[in-house]
C-alpha cells in the first residue's frame, strides 16, 4: 500500500468519525458530544467524495435487480417482485453526504478554496439527482434549515434545475487558478484533478439533460454540447478505486463464494450477452458473467429463484477472480472500480441526441461506446475487432436506430443506477424483456415509495404514492 494511499483512507476514516453527528432535519436535537461542529475541510472532501461513490452502488444494490440486471436466488423476493421496500437508509446516506457537501463549501467559502466548493456542488448534485430519479419530489430547498423539522417537499422539476445551476457554478468554481487549497488526494473521485471534475460536471449535465428526452424541453442541441465538453476517453471516468475494506460488488460476490447468496445475474441481461437473444455471443460476457459446471453462461429468472443448489455453479454470478477464469468478472474482481459516470456512457448520450439529425456522428459514437467499454473490461482486441465487424452491430449509419442504441447502452452500463432512468425513458422495450415471475405490479416498477422514516416524522408533507407504476415528472407516457 502506497503512502498516499494509506494516508487518504485515513483522512476519510478520521473524517467519518468526525462528521456522522447531527445531519439534517431527520437527527435534530440529537448531540454527540464525541463530534466537531467544524470537521476539517481534507476530511470532508474524503468523505464526500467516497461516500457519493458509495451511494451511486447503493442505488444500485437494487435498482440492478429492476433492469434485471441482478436477480434473487429466492423465489418471489421483494427486490425482484417490486415490493415496496424501505429505503429509509438510502434517504438518510444521501441527505447526511449533501449535508457535508455543504459544511465543505461553507468552509471552502471563508478560504477561497474554490475547487473544493466545485466538489461541493457537484457532488450535491450528484446525490440529490439519485433523489429525484428515485422518489420524485423531496425536501431540498427547506432540508436544511435548522429550525425546520418538518420541511416541505420541492418539485422534482424544481430541484432538477437547482442541479443544473449547481453543476453549471462548479464548473466556473474548478476553473478558478487562484485557489488557496488543492484538493490532493482526498478526493477519492478525480485525485484532485481539476481538468477531470470539469468533464465530470458536463458528464452529468449531459446525463441530466438528455433524461427530460420524454418532454417538451428537451433540447438534442444541449445535450450534445455538454457531450462534447465531457470525457475523451476512457481515463476520464468519475470512479472510485481506492476503497476503506473491499470495493462493494467484490464484497457480494465474497459473500456469494462464502454461500451467503448474493449477485446472482438477471436472465434478461446474461441472455442479452449470451447468444440467446441476439442470435450471436457478446465477448464481454465473460469479463461479466461467471462461468456455470456447464461451461455456459446463464442467468437467473427475475422472481423465480435459483434453479439449482445454489452452491454447485449452475448458474451465473457476478465473481471475484482477476482474469478470464470460471469466477472472473471485471466488475467485482478485488479493486474494481467503482464508476459513476464513465466515457462509454457518454458517448452512447450522443449516439441518442445525435440521432435525429446527424447520423454520421450518431453512429461514430454508438461503435466509440462499445469500442471503449471493451477495452475498459478488458476484451481482447481480436474479440473486439470482431464483434464490431459483426453485421449485426455494425448496421451503417442510415440502419442505426434507437433500439440499437439502448441495447448496447445497456450492457455498458452494467450495474450503473442510470440504467433504471434509462429503461424507464424508453418504457422497458428491451428485446424479450417480460415481467419478473410472481410481479406485484401489472407493468414495470416507474418509481419506489418514500422511506419509513418520513412517513413517520415528516408524514403531513410526504407526497401520496398511489402506485410504483407511476411515472415521476421526467418519465411522462
Amino acid at each position: 500500500m502506497s503512502i498516499k494511499y494509506s494516508f487518504s483512507i485515513g483522512i476519510l476514516l478520521i473524517c467519518l468519525a468526525f462528521v456522522t453527528g447531527c445531519k439534517k432535519y431527520l437527527d435534530k436535537g440529537i448531540v454527540n458530544p464525541n463530534t466537531t461542529d467544524t470537521p476539517p475541510i481534507e476530511g470532508l472532501l474524503a468523505n464526500v467524495t467516497y461516500q457519493t461513490g458509495i451511494n451511486v452502488y447503493r442505488a444500485g444494490s437494487f435498482t440492478s435487480n429492476y433492469v434485471q440486471y441482478l436477480a434473487s436466488s429466492n423465489a418471489a423476493s421483494g427486490f425482484d417482485t417490486y415490493e415496496d421496500l424501505d429505503k429509509s437508509t438510502l434517504w438518510k446516506n444521501i441527505y447526511d453526504i449533501i449535508t457535508d457537501s455543504r459544511n465543505m463549501k461553507l468552509l471552502a467559502e471563508k478560504r477561497n478554496a474554490y475547487h473544493h466548493i466545485g466538489v461541493a456542488e457537484i457532488t450535491e448534485a450528484m446525490n440529490m439527482n439519485l433523489v429525484i430519479d428515485l422518489f420524485g419530489d423531496a425536501p431540498y430547498s427547506k432540508a436544511w434549515d435548522p429550525t425546520n423539522f418538518k420541511p416541505s417537499y420541492d418539485k422534482g422539476a424544481d430541484i432538477y434545475k437547482a442541479c443544473l445551476a449547481l453543476i453549471d457554478d462548479a464548473i466556473l468554481q474548478f476553473g478558478k487558478a487562484d485557489a488557496t487549497v488543492e484538493l490532493g488526494s482526498n478526493d477519492f473521485i478525480h485525485n484532485g484533478a481539476t481538468a477531470q471534475w470539469i468533464k465530470t460536471c458536463y458528464a452529468l449535465k449531459a446525463r441530466m439533460l438528455n433524461k427530460i428526452s420524454k418532454t417538451g424541453a428537451y433540447s438534442a442541441t444541449a445535450v450534445l454540447t455538454a457531450a462534447g465538453n465531457a470525457y475523451q476517453s476512457n481515463a476520464d471516468d468519475a470512479q472510485l478505486t481506492q476503497f476503506i475494506s473491499l470495493s462493494p460488488w467484490n464484497e457480494i460476490a465474497v459473500n456469494n463464494k462464502n454461500l451467503l447468496l448474493d449477485g446472482w445475474l438477471g436472465a434478461q441481461f446474461v441472455n442479452a450477452v449470451n447468444g440467446t437473444t441476439y442470435g450471436f455471443k457478446d465477448p464481454r460476457v465473460g469479463h461479466m458473467a461467471t462461468l456455470t459446471k456447464f461451461n455456459d453462461y446463464r442467468g437467473t429468472v427475475n422472481g423465480a429463484g435459483r434453479v439449482g443448489t445454489g452452491t454447485s455453479k449452475e448458474e451465473s454470478y457476478i465473481g471475484t477472480g482477476t482474469g478470464k477464469t470460471d469466477d472472473s468478472t471485471f466488475y467485482a474482481k478485488p479493486g474494481a472500480p467503482l464508476v459513476l459516470i464513465s466515457y462509454p456512457e457518454i458517448k452512447f448520450i450522443e449516439a441518442e441526441a445525435a440521432l435525429a439529425t446527424d447520423r454520421p456522428r450518431a453512429y461514430a459514437a454508438y461503435l466509440e461506446g462499445i469500442k471503449a467499454h471493451m477495452e475498459k473490461i478488458g476484451v481482447p482486441a481480436t474479440e473486439k475487432t470482431s464483434y464490431l465487424a459483426n453485421p449485426a452491430v455494425a448496421v451503417g449509419a442510415a440502419a442505426l436506430t434507437k433500439d440499437l442504441i439502448f441495447k448496447e447502452k445497456y450492457i455498458a452500463l452494467f450495474l450503473n443506477p442510470e440504467t433504471w432512468t434509462d429503461a424507464r425513458r424508453y418504457d422497458y422495450k428491451y428485446k424479450n424483456f417480460v415481467l419478473p415471475k410472481n410481479a406485484l405490479l401489472q407493468t414495470p416498477i416507474r418509481r419506489i415509495g418514500y422511506p419509513d422514516t418520513e412517513k413517520t416524522r415528516n408524514g403531513a408533507n410526504v407526497p401520496d404514492v398511489g402506485s410504483l407504476a407511476d411515472h415521476l415528472w421526467w418519465d411522462q407516457p
